[in-house]
């Protein structure tokens, strides 16, 4: 190996990932050359704080402050900063330079991901982020690659290991949405700030990135439906069971008919209720796992741990030797360009069904009442359940004792608009004490 070509790396960040890929590259050098077909040389590590503590004994001259001269000097530059600035400068800055990007960073190429493909596909470098959706699940590259041929039609998929454990936790313990926060706080799967997670943000991100790469066409955060987790209840989760439901935080694009009848796709992700049978009802703790339907290879499902320092750097690894491979063999860097451009659709186009719970009087006519406005909507009701609560007479809320029951409901299929139309309805009725909850349903 004498005269095997040397390829200059630069590492940008040193967290959890950044450190397990300094490792990696460091101890099984001789492996990743052998199957790169050149070294990978790690030149420097870029750092806030050089003094800071690392979860790997790294050696102490590779680290510095100063990014660009690395950057500058090298082949590939590994981005793990996360955030927008600097790191949006900083790869701008390695592209401009001719050197193979690899990044995983999710906000950023959904915020900017299309300045970045067109730059990187100006200069005719690579542009990698495997390591950017589920963590060390391959699942972006067989996306591009091996179903380059078909037409993928859906994308479905459990992308944040955070609220995967916290609704885990629940479902599991009966735990309350704190306790059940607070444990995933304490292993290390949520921030002390979650809100990133729990809100859906992080997930939102991913699913640009996920329908972006499956429908060629260019998408952002802004084309997202995003709603978080934070206000399911144990309650919920409860009824869910009882019904043989999960509720997992899902991240969806589809491609569909638009209201004016063109076809788009719709990005959303929400808590949904899946049938207990369902394949990534099964996904249990911080796992991820996403279900991908195409015209020909009809249903795949992709899993495995979507989150670590360790997993998530194999998948930053498969991309730097992907790029060496590149380098040593010639041939054209490989972007993300759209190639399509398929409109983003609003929720009001997609057809899905709805759990609804509902707290009512308990008294005769009142589930005759309601199943006229859903009638009157449009919507069927698939199954519904009735739990009676005991009279309180304590209960100042509820006249006097009023004895109230629990109705929870799942309709067939129909579009969102009649679905959140027939929810505003009954709403509405003298006989409805409150909408307990709505949440919509997959797989069935």
């Amino acid at each position: 190996m004498g005269s095997m070509k040397t390829l200059k790396v630069a590492l940008l960040g040193c967290g959890n990932v950044g450190a397990q890929v300094a490792r990696i590259l460091i101890d099984d050098a001789e492996v990743l050359a052998a199957r790169t077909g050149a070294r990978l040389q790690l030149t420097g590590i870029a750092v806030r704080d050089v003094a800071a503590k690392r979860t790997v004994d790294l050696p102490a001259e590779l680290f510095t402050t100063e990014a660009e001269p690395l950057i500058k000097d090298a082949d590939i530059v590994i981005e793990l900063l996360g955030g927008l600035e600097p790191a949006r400068t900083l790869i701008r800055s390695a592209i401009d330079n001719g050197a193979a990007v690899v990044t995983g960073n999710k906000a950023l190429l959904a915020a900017d991901g299309q300045d970045l493909y067109a730059r990187a596909d100006e200069a005719g470098v690579e542009l990698s982020f495997e390591a950017a959706v589920a963590g060390a699940i391959p699942l972006l590259r067989p996306i591009r690659e091996s179903l380059a041929g078909d037409r993928i039609t859906k994308v479905m998929g459990i992308v944040n290991g955070t609220t995967n454990y916290i609704l885990d936790q629940m479902d599991s313990t009966g735990a309350q949405f704190a306790d059940a926060l607070a444990a995933a706080q304490e292993l290390g799967y949520a921030e002390a700030d979650p809100t990133a997670d729990v809100e859906g943000h992080d997930a939102a991100a991913k699913g640009a990135i996920l329908a972006e790469l499956a429908f060629h066409t260019p998408f952002d955060l802004a084309n997202v439906q995003c709603q978080g987790i934070s206000s399911i209840t144990a309650d919920d989760i409860a009824a869910a069971k009882d019904a043989g439901y999960v509720i997992k935080l899902l991240s969806i694009a589809e491609r569909l008919r638009g209201l004016d009848g063109r076809e788009g796709v719709a990005v959303r992700v929400h808590p949904t209720l899946l049938p207990r049978q369902h394949p990534l009802a099964a996904v249990h703790g911080a796992f991820n796992a996403v279900f991908v339907e195409a015209e020909n290879a009809g249903e795949m499902m992709f899993y495995g741990q979507g989150a670590g320092g360790a997993p998530t750097a194999s998948a930053v690894l498969g991309d730097v030797v992907s790029a060496g491979r590149r380098m040593v063999g010639g041939g054209p860097g490989r972007t993300e360009t759209a190639t399509v451009q398929l409109p983003a659709v609003g929720l009001d186009s997609v057809k899905t069904s709805y759990y609804i719970g509902l707290d009512v009087a308990d008294q005769p006519g009142v589930l005759s009442q309601i199943a006229g406005v859903f009638a009157e909507h449009g919507v069927s009701i698939e199954t519904m359940r009735q739990t009676i609560h005991a009279e309180d007479p304590h209960d100042t809320a509820n006249d006097g004792g009023q004895v109230t029951a629990e109705l929870r409901f799942v309709t067939h299929r129909a579009s969102e608009a009649s679905l959140a139309a027939t929810v505003e309805a009954v709403r509405g009725l003298d006989i409805v004490n409150a909408v307990i909850s709505v949440l919509r349903v997959e797989g069935i």
